[in-house]
C-alpha cells in the first residue's frame, strides 16, 4: 500500500508530491495532461495586487515556503526554474505616483513596495512618470519545471499517464482500491478538470480563461519585468512573454481572436518598437470566487483529499497550500478557515 495517490501533476500536484516524499512518504501519480494551466502559466510571483495596491494574502508566509521549495527542486532535478527579476509599475501619471507612495506606507505593504521611484530609460518604452519596483518578485518557467518534473517520476516509475477513472475507486477500512493500486489516501490536484470529479464537483471552482503571447522583440533591451495592463517578461534572445487576459466566460483552451487583439492594443500601449507573435497560448485558470484556495477531505470519504483553485498564483500558492494540507492528514493540523472547504458546506447547511 502507497502512501498517496496524486491525480494531477501541474503545480499543486508537484507541490504536493515533493512535501509528502520530503516526509519518506511513498506516491504515485496519475495525469493525462489534458490541464495545461500550470503549462503556460506566466509563472510570476508577486506578494502585490497592483490593481488596488493591496497585499496578497499571506504573501510573507507564502514566499519563505516558496523559496526553500524552488531551491530544493533545482537542486533535486539540477536545473534552474525560479528567476528573481524585480517587477516595474511603470506610472502614467503624478496621481499614480502619489497613490504608489501612500500605499508603501502601510504597514502590511512597506516590504514590498521600494519608495524608490525608478528612473531608468529601456529601449522603446516611455515612462515619462518613472516606475514603482516592487520587492521579492520574480518568476518560474512553470513549462520546464513540469517537463523536468514528469521525467523525474517517469524515471522513478511514479507516474501513470492516462486518464483518472473516478469509478474504479473501491473504499477500503485503511484507504482505497484503484485498479491494482492501493493506497492510504487520494489527492485530487486535476485544476479546471476537477468539473469531472464526482466526489468534489459540488464545490464552486470557477474557470477563468488566460491567454498569453511570446513575442520577438528586437528594438525593446529589458533586464526586469514590466506591469501595466499586460506584464512584458523578458526570456532571452530577444523573447518576452506577455499577457495575460481574462475571461470567465470561454472554458475552453484554444487561443482566441479576439484575445489577440486585445492583448496587441496593449502591447502596442506599452512599446514603441517593432514586434513579431512567436506563439499564442490560452489556459483555463483553476480561480475560485473568492478567492482562496479550495483545500480539505471530503465530508464522507476521508480517504479523499482535494487540492486546487491557485488561480493565477499558484507558484506562490501551490509549496504552502501542500504543506497546510500534508500537515492537515499527516498531523491534524486544523486548516484555516479561509482554505478550507467546509467553508461551502457550511454556508449549504445554514
Amino acid at each position: 500500500m502507497i502512501d498517496y495517490l496524486i491525480i494531477g501533476s501541474g503545480l499543486a500536484g508537484i507541490s504536493f508530491s515533493e512535501k509528502a516524499l520530503s516526509h519518506n512518504k511513498s506516491i504515485l501519480v496519475v495525469d493525462d495532461k489534458s490541464q495545461n494551466s500550470s503549462k503556460i502559466a506566466g509563472g510570476l510571483y508577486n506578494p502585490v495586487i497592483l490593481k488596488r495596491f493591496s497585499e496578497v494574502w499571506q504573501a510573507q508566509e507564502q514566499l519563505v515556503l516558496m523559496d526553500s521549495f524552488y531551491v530544493a527542486i533545482e537542486s533535486k532535478l539540477a536545473t534552474k526554474f525560479n528567476y528573481q527579476l524585480p517587477i516595474l509599475r511603470k506610472f502614467f501619471s503624478i496621481e499614480e505616483q502619489n497613490n504608489w507612495f501612500s500605499a508603501s506606507d502601510k504597514k502590511n505593504l512597506a516590504p514590498f513596495l521600494s519608495t524608490k521611484l525608478i528612473s531608468k530609460k529601456y529601449n522603446s518604452i516611455d515612462s515619462p512618470y518613472d516606475y514603482g519596483e516592487v520587492l521579492h518578485t520574480g518568476y518560474v518557467d512553470t513549462a520546464l519545471l513540469l517537463e523536468k518534473y514528469s521525467e523525474y517520476l517517469l524515471t522513478n516509475n511514479l507516474l501513470l499517464q492516462e486518464s483518472f477513472d473516478y469509478n474504479q475507486i473501491e473504499f477500503l477500512d485503511s484507504g482505497i482500491q484503484y485498479k491494482n493500486i492501493r493506497a492510504r489516501h487520494i489527492i485530487f490536484a486535476e485544476g479546471f478538470g476537477l468539473h469531472k470529479n464526482p466526489f468534489f464537483n459540488d464545490l464552486p471552482l470557477d474557470g477563468t480563461k488566460g491567454e498569453l503571447f511570446i513575442i520577438k522583440a528586437v528594438g525593446l533591451n529589458l533586464d526586469v519585468i514590466v506591469n501595466t495592463s499586460v506584464f512584458i517578461l523578458p526570456l532571452g534572445n530577444d523573447l518576452f512573454k506577455v499577457g495575460a487576459t481574462y475571461n470567465w466566460k470561454d472554458k475552453t483552451d484554444l487561443p482566441t481572436e479576439e484575445a489577440k487583439q486585445e492583448l496587441l492594443e496593449r502591447i502596442r500601449e506599452i512599446i514603441t518598437c517593432e514586434f513579431e507573435i512567436v506563439a499564442h497560448f490560452a489556459g483555463v485558470r483553476p480561480t475560485v470566487k473568492d478567492r482562496r484556495p479550495l483545500v480539505g477531505t471530503h465530508n464522507m470519504h476521508k480517504s479523499l483529499h482535494i487540492l486546487n483553485g491557485l488561480g493565477t498564483r499558484g507558484v506562490m500558492l501551490g509549496p504552502a497550500m501542500a504543506k497546510a494540507l500534508f500537515e492537515n492528514i499527516e498531523n491534524e493540523v486544523p486548516l484555516d478557515d479561509e482554505i478550507n472547504i467546509q467553508r461551502f458546506y457550511r454556508k449549504k447547511n445554514k
